[in-house]
């Protein structure tokens, strides 16, 4: 009999279509929840029902708590997984939820709550035993507080949001000059984000591997760890890629790091799937970082290589039921690698790309899953993350998976935008990541971004060549039955319509347009702070404004000295690519 006849996934995309399909497999009927932007994704066409909860913008809709609750009400659902991001850990929509007679997906909100509070749960490790990095155990109030830590443990430090997570709200510091801006923009982006400006400040561990455990606790007293995750990957503390086993754990340390994250787990009273992340120096030395208190973007690859499916034990858990395995049963087989395929122009920095998807083709064969929430004519929305999918696949090995990654790299086929396909194809042909290291400095650099291009534009060649031009929407009017309809066709476009797009993506590429004085935005956002005014003399380098695109922020700086002219925008604008924001006059 299945434990709940409906549950409603409180996300979109490609987690709530992964969701759905465990719940299918138990028997259990499906609920989207859908924003205005979202009325033709994926996530809602699969599902057995869908509701509209509210506009595009995410705190009207996949945040807004009592209109997702009201859906679960109108659908009949008994239970609600939160998926990951939005209010995957928010306590208060957890016991909302709780009042409301649903059952909730996740772990007990005072857990949530006291690991949402980085300050709190970092004295609640030490407490426990568990090694933290050297730090402050309570929120910082200005940045007269950050200097005084960095006189008392050194520098680099690293500012982090107190409420924050996902690589938000986090920013380091190298030198004192650096504490008030560091301090202001972790405090905004933490309030932005998670609606909690505080901060907290710890010391900056230089080039540590990031592995974090996998655990699984039940109601009944039960806790056990899957193993570890290396997520060192990362650009802008954003995971890119994630692997398992990590090439720097041996089984001697994956019992002590796992016993770590079992001993976390307890301090809490953790129930629900979770993860435990650290960080961990060349030394040996692991510490404690902090706990997502949900499913993770890579639970996949502990899925692939334990064979566990972490969201049917979610489910089975919040129904009351005991972990279907104990920690004698849990053993890796082989070695597992996912990357992330986000909408972001390595060539531009990692700069999110929203647009359409015009040709979509996943790949295939032994040892290869796709976790994907768009189809071709997609619309990636500025809205919402950048991912498009995530690419997963197992080998025997750490090899054999890296080569089989590669494989399906090539094989995987994504039209109309900018992604990081490229870029995953020349990292894993890096010696660095063969070599299993830390790759620090080789993600965002200049080297391995003109490879990612050389692949991208090989792939594009390839993929037009074989398939045909680029596809294009056209509208066209039809009656059916006397009724008329809009339909939107994709046709394939000139070829002198590739020629104009390249021309002007010339004309508009960098920061300086033509005359080299005007500022333009390089991505579409919304301005979050203008830092200068008009008549003001800047030097080269100093930040003109920042702009939020995808849940990123983005300084955008002076490409010379000069005065400022022309100042076109203020904070709450939003901006096209290619918008010109000032100038800036010699």
């Amino acid at each position: 009999m299945a434990p709940f006849s409906k549950v409603l996934v409180a996300n979109r995309g490609e987690i709530a279509v992964r969701i759905f399909r465990t719940l299918r497999e138990l028997g259990i009927g499906t609920v989207a929840v859908y924003s205005e932007a979202d009325r033709e994704a994926l996530h809602v066409r699969v599902a057995d029902e869908a509701y509209l909860i509210g506009p595009g913008p995410a705190a009207e809709s996949y945040l807004a708590g009592d209109r997702i609750v009201e859906a679960a009400r109108r659908a009949g659902a008994e239970a609600i997984h939160p998926g990951y991001g939005f209010l995957a850990e928010n306590a208060q929509f957890a016991r909302l939820c709780e009042d409301a007679g649903l059952v909730w997906i996740g772990p007990p909100s005072p857990a949530i709550e006291l690991m949402g509070s980085k300050t709190e749960a970092r004295a609640a490790m030490r407490a426990a035993g568990v090694p933290i990095i050297p730090g402050a155990t309570e929120p910082v109030g200005s940045a007269a507080d950050v200097l005084a830590l960095g006189e008392e443990v050194g520098y680099p430090l690293i500012i982090k949001a107190a409420a924050g997570g996902g690589g938000k709200g986090m920013k380091v510091v190298e030198a004192p000059a650096e504490a008030e801006r560091a301090f202001e923009a972790a405090g905004r982006e933490g309030e932005k984000y998670f609606a909690d400006g505080r901060v907290y400040v710890e010391r900056y561990l230089e080039d540590p591997r990031h592995v974090e455990v996998q655990v699984l606790a039940d109601a009944h007293g039960n806790v056990i760890h899957l193993g570890e995750r290396d997520c060192t990957i990362q650009r802008r503390h954003q995971k890119l890629i994630e692997e398992t086993p990590s090439p720097a754990v041996d089984a001697q340390l994956r019992e002590r790091i796992g016993a770590i994250a079992v001993d976390a787990a307890r301090a809490c009273g953790y129930r629900s799937a979770g993860t435990v992340e650290g960080l961990l120096t060349a030394g040996g030395d692991y510490f404690f970082m902090e706990m997502n208190t949900r499913i993770q973007v890579e639970h996949t690859v502990t899925e692939e290589v334990t064979g566990i499916d972490l969201v049917r034990e979610q489910v089975l858990i919040a129904a009351g039921e005991p972990l279907s395995i104990g920690q004698e049963d849990v053993s890796l087989h082989g070695h597992a690698i996912e990357c992330r395929i986000n909408a972001e122009d390595v060539g531009k920095g990692f700069l999110p790309a929203p647009g359409r998807i015009t040709g979509y083709h996943e790949p295939a064969g032994p040892g290869v899953r796709v976790d994907s929430g768009v189809v071709a004519g997609s619309e990636i929305s500025g809205l919402y993350d950048p991912m498009i999918a995530k690419l997963i696949v197992r080998g025997l090995d750490r090899e054999h998976a890296r080569t089989r990654m590669l494989r399906a790299l090539e094989e995987f086929s994504i039209e109309g935008l900018p992604t990081l396909l490229g870029f995953h194809r020349a990292l894993l042909e890096h010696p660095c990541f063969i070599a299993g290291e830390t790759c620090h400095g080789v993600v965002e650099s200049e080297e391995l971004a003109e490879r990612a291009g050389e692949l991208t534009a090989t792939s594009v060649e390839t993929t037009q060549s074989s398939v045909g031009a680029r596809l294009r929407e056209r509208t066209r009017s039809v009656e059916l039955d006397g009724r008329r309809y809009e339909v939107t066709l994709l046709e394939p476009e000139p070829p002198w319509q590739e020629l104009a797009r390249r021309r002007r993506e010339r004309s508009r590429s960098g920061f300086r347009a033509a005359g080299s004085e005007a500022v333009v935005s390089p991505m579409q956002g919304t301005v979050l702070k203008v830092e200068v005014a008009e008549g003001d003399e800047v030097e080269p380098g100093q930040v003109l404004c920042v702009v939020e695109a995808m849940k990123m922020e983005n300084e955008i700086v002076a490409p010379g000295a000069g005065i400022v002219a022309d100042l076109a925008v203020t904070a709450g604008d939003a901006v096209t690519s290619g918008e010109q924001l000032c100038r800036i006059v010699e």
